[in-house]
């Protein structure tokens, strides 16, 4: 795609990109050896089934029995949909040849060439593709822990803290007060606290009318801020606070036990609080120090491998992948690009020089959507930049029609994706 690419032409181009009419070309890697990859999400289910579709040998290993999506999972919150509409199976996988291992992987050893799963059983690879995901810095607000997301859920692992925070918007009273507390940058979904936002609206507007979305920010700005904030005013009116970090946003502190938030200035009481920490990789990345003391891996980003131990390819979440956002979309579409490069190299081949494409659908309603869209490709210095004049965000003076279809196209998305990845 040209750098004269419009917005409209890269919306076309991430519906197709979900069929893989935009990934690297895969030729058959006939003497491939066997890969591992280590999480069934939006970047570990896709590269596996893209690598078996080029006849590699792939062991996928995931500790649940099933994987449940965080896009989507604000609709979930919303009452919009079910907790079942975003959980997803192995079965396409299997039927396509790919080994689903159901395990823990508690260490990583580059030297071995292998990983350990928690009984002790050890599997070896040829190379080794890491979509680990997320984890949280529990240590970052005064106050919350693993426990006290219990009682605080934070919901950004969709699974049952998405549940718990469902249940707590059900228990609470009409006049309530909703509080989310999103963290500073980089962190999975830059817009995901804000369509949470506005989806919690929704279900308080049509249920609980007399309550109130406090958001308990720790930045000055977000993605797609003027459409969000265009959307509250003209659907939800004063339903949806929003406090900045420089009006005192930003949570220091919470106690669970009584539901208060504290942040550098104040103090609120609320009736459900959803605090969403500050966010790292993974730590299984740190059994082989792929993180190389920080938070996220660092990695050559045209093939994903690791730039700390060869061999080894992390993407997703826990990579740093140049200006590509951590979005469920970014992941799938660096998954196609590390099983080609990964096919590749098996065979003896270099790897061809990628590009990439991100879109990200976020509902204000159920009939009121938007999107960012990008193209990326490698600069000279060797990261991932988008291409200047490609993509681009909806219109913010655009009909209802327009804000209906594209909360469509969200729909649409969705169910492409997630046939992409699970088949």
């Amino acid at each position: 795609m040209t750098q004269k690419s419009t917005r409209r032409d890269v919306l076309k181009l991430a519906g197709a990109a979900t069929a893989a009419t935009v990934a690297p070309t895969i030729a058959t890697a006939q003497s491939a050896g066997g890969v591992v990859v280590i999480g069934a999400g939006f970047g570990g289910a896709t590269a596996a089934r893209y690598l078996r579709r080029a006849g590699v040998s792939v062991t996928l290993v995931e500790q649940n029995s099933s994987f449940s999506t965080c896009p989507f999972s604000n609709t979930v919150l919303g009452g919009i949909n079910n907790f079942s509409s975003i959980t997803h199976g192995f079965g396409g996988l299997r039927r396509e040849g790919v080994n689903v291992v159901r395990g823990r992987v508690n260490a990583v050893d580059p030297d071995a060439k292998s990983i350990t799963l928690d009984g002790g059983d050890t599997i070896a690879y040829d190379r080794l593709i890491m979509s680990p995901g997320i984890d949280f810095k529990w240590d970052a607000i005064e106050g919350y822990d693993e426990a006290a997301a219990e009682l605080m859920p934070h919901a950004w692992k969709a699974g049952s803290q998405t549940n718990i925070l469902r249940r707590q918007l059900e228990a609470m009273p009409d006049g309530g007060v909703v509080a989310i507390a999103p963290p500073g940058n980089p962190f999975r979904c830059p817009p995901g606290p804000y369509e949470r936002a506005s989806l919690i609206a929704h279900y308080l507007k049509t249920e609980k009318p007399r309550s109130k979305v406090l958001i308990l920010d720790a930045k000055d700005s977000f993605s797609k801020q003027g459409l969000f904030q265009a959307g509250w005013a003209e659907l939800y009116g004063d339903l949806i606070e929003w406090v900045p970090f420089s009006e005192g946003g930003n949570v220091a502190r919470v106690d669970p036990a009584t539901n208060t938030i504290f942040t550098d200035f104040d103090e609120h009481k609320v009736d459900v609080a959803n605090i969403i920490p500050p966010q790292r990789s993974n730590r299984l990345v740190d059994t082989a120090g792929l993180a190389d003391g920080g938070d996220w891996c660092p990695i050559n980003q045209t093939t994903f491998e690791s730039t700390i131990h060869a061999n080894i390819h992390v993407l997703g979440d826990a990579s740093i992948a140049g200006r590509m956002p951590k979005s469920g979309f970014s992941a799938n579409s660096q998954a196609k690009v590390c099983a080609a490069a990964v096919a590749a190299l098996l065979a003896g081949n270099d790897p061809a020089s990628p590009s990439f494409i991100n879109t990200c659908y976020s509902l204000v309603a159920p009939d009121y959507g938007i999107s960012v869209a990008a193209i990326y490709r490698i600069i000279e210095d060797g990261t991932i930049a988008p291409v200047a004049g490609a993509g681009g965000v909806s219109p913010s003076d655009a009909p209802a029609s327009t804000r209906a279809l594209e909360a469509d196209y969200a729909r649409g998305w969705y169910a492409s994706i997630t046939a992409d990845m699970f088949g």
